[in-house]
């Protein structure tokens, strides 16, 4: 029985990723798609424009993205492991 999430499992459940800057701005927003179809974003922004880089920015925002569906795996996970006690 599965007692522990790995990075891998994190992978396992993201099926679609998008990115958005908005105009003018340092910010970007990352939209990770799940396998049931939930819809988790990440989010990044810099101070001023001369140190924004977009790649920089997305893996950030995915980054944030990731953390989140970490809880949301190990909830589940918690969730399950409760029921079989």
């Amino acid at each position: 029985m599965k007692t522990k999430l790995t990075p891998q499992d994190i992978n396992d459940v993201i099926v679609d990723e998008e990115y958005y800057r908005f105009p003018g701005t340092t910010v970007t927003l990352c939209c990770l798609t799940l396998e049931n179809g939930y819809n988790v974003i990440g989010k990044s922004a810099t101070l001023s424009m001369e140190n924004f880089n977009e790649t920089i920015g997305q893996d950030i925002a995915r980054t944030d993205a990731v953390r989140q569906i970490w809880e949301l795996e190990g909830y589940l996970l918690k969730q399950h492991l409760s029921e079989v006690v």
